[in-house]
């Protein structure tokens, strides 16, 4: 149901929107990892490395359309914490007519490329050609993936981070049993499993879809909301694809160091890939915080909370980089064991190489979890270019370790890229926090002090460093809350009706 992160306890709300993100992602990874599983111990080490290399490709395509489509739910995230249920709706039809317009181009295009750009990436040709297939499959399949992470990101923008979690559970039991019926059941190879976690999301959309229909009125969208307007679409646009491109360009560095991992063999790919899946866990539940902040700092954006979002991001800060940590240390001991259960007897040169990824990489995940927080704080507040000029970083970094340090050390040079782009993505986003942050402390001052304070909506200046701060000519701000009408003029890029969205407990 819906539920406002306007109110309570900032730490405790943020945690209680967290843990169901991070349940989802973990039930999400599960798709990845039963196809692992029975790909590399029904089909062999090539196989699961065939699936492997085409990653960073899928990632490159399907991780633009995932960060825009949560680019797409933050207006509605705002308008939500305004309380303009108009504002909601339209800001939904605006973002569904832009995931169906992307949606369909992936499905008529990437099918096409998915071979020649595996041959751009130097994949070895003993994987090439279920490489190709895995990838044309689920391309195939994409609209599915995109419309699932659309509506989720809806239905975390007014508050429910639980109905996506359930539909998920639900989904990806239906996936272990169709990849285990498509691979060694029906011999399908891999080829199989892809189609298993495309039918698999498709029973989730329509079991969230049927959700909504029944259970949250507030995203029932009307005939005359469909009447979208240009400057609705640009306002979401203006959004979703700066994250959208954000994601790419992290996918580029990603497949800079797939080419390195092909030139270093089969071996080198099945480690990383399998590595990878172990290190996604930890990626879940830093990313589900981040998120949990972006989504808190929009509705409490909306509202004029400037007080209680410089306090819940500080909160988070201290949760994740504290949780990081000692998450991090177990994984780095766990490494090895981990890793056994993803590759068969005798492979020990991959269990080795794997384990020590996870090593390098788990003592930094308080650098990750910090690097999370901070750039959802900014996208919840409607900074766009400085996220993604840490995506920037992060792409040379990944790039330099995989040209440079991949050349000199070869594997255990391909694996510092991670490490050295978080560095360099924090070193950006603390300082631009930083200045957010006075911003937001100088509204609070202010109020303390019974002034008539500015609400902060999130217009960016030109640079996108700052926030604007707005002044309602009509609003007043009582305590720490504005008035409701001070608020949604940035949800959807119209003034606020007089319809004001109800919250559930």
């Amino acid at each position: 149901m819906p539920r406002s992160l306007t109110s309570g306890s900032p730490w405790r709300v943020i945690s209680l929107f967290t843990v169901p993100l991070f349940l989802g992602n973990v039930v999400q990874q599960l798709y990845q990892v039963t196809d692992a599983i029975v790909v590399g111990r029904v089909l062999g080490v090539d196989a699961l490395a065939a699936v492997g290399a085409t990653g960073s490709f899928l990632f490159l395509l399907l991780g633009f359309a995932w960060g825009m489509t949560t680019g797409f739910a933050i207006p509605t995230a705002q308008a939500f914490g305004a309380g303009d249920a108009r504002a909601v709706r339209r800001s939904v039809a605006a973002g569904t007519i832009l995931s169906a317009g992307a949606s369909l181009l992936v499905t008529a295009v990437a099918p096409f490329l998915a071979e020649p750009a595996l041959r751009l990436l130097r994949t070895p040709p003993e994987l090439l050609p279920q490489a190709t297939t895995f990838a044309v499959v689920t391309f195939l399949g994409a609209a599915a993936i995109m419309f699932f992470n659309y509506l989720s990101a809806v239905l975390r923008a007014i508050g429910d981070s639980r109905t996506p979690l359930l539909y998920l559970v639900a989904s990806c039991v239906l996936n272990i049993v169709l990849v285990l019926g498509a691979v060694p059941g029906l011999g399908l190879g891999v080829g199989g499993a892809a189609l298993a976690t495309v039918v698999s999301q498709a029973v989730s959309v329509a079991l969230c879809l049927a959700h909504v229909r029944r259970r949250v009125p507030a995203l029932h969208v009307r005939r005359e909301d469909w009447r979208v307007t240009r400057d609705e679409l640009r306002h979401q646009l203006r959004l979703g694809l700066p994250m959208g491109f954000q994601a790419s360009i992290i996918a580029i560095g990603i497949l800079a160091v797939q080419v390195r991992l092909n030139d270093l063999g089969a071996d080198a790919v099945a480690a990383y890939t399998t590595a990878s899946r172990v290190d996604n866990f930890a990626m879940a539940l830093l990313g589900s915080a981040g998120l949990a902040v972006s989504m808190f700092a929009a509705q409490n954006l909306g509202a004029g909370r400037a007080d209680r979002i410089r306090t819940g991001v500080v909160q988070a800060l201290w949760l994740t980089v504290g949780g990081s940590a000692v998450l991090g240390a177990g994984i780095a001991l766990s490494g090895a064991t981990l890793v056994r259960l993803f590759v068969g007897p005798g492979e020990e040169a991959v269990v080795s190489m794997a384990a020590y990824f996870l090593h390098v990489n788990g003592v930094l995940y308080a650098v990750l979890g910090a690097l999370f927080v901070l750039r959802g704080a900014l996208q919840g507040l409607g900074h766009t270019w400085v996220p993604t000029i840490t995506g920037v970083l992060e792409l040379i970094c990944r790039v330099g370790a995989a040209v440079v340090l991949g050349a000199s050390w070869g594997y255990e040079g391909v694996v510092w890229g991670n490490p050295l782009a978080w560095l360099a993505a924090l070193a950006l986003l603390v300082p631009a926090y930083v200045r957010a942050h006075r911003t937001l402390a100088e509204q609070v001052a202010a109020r303390t002090r019974g002034r008539r304070d500015p609400v902060v909506l999130g217009e960016l200046t030109s640079d996108g460093d700052v926030l604007d701060a707005v002044v309602s000519d009509t609003g007043t701000t009582h305590g720490t809350t504005a008035t409701p009408a001070a608020a949604p003029r940035h949800a959807t890029g119209t003034r606020a009706s007089d319809e004001r969205c109800s919250t559930g407990s």
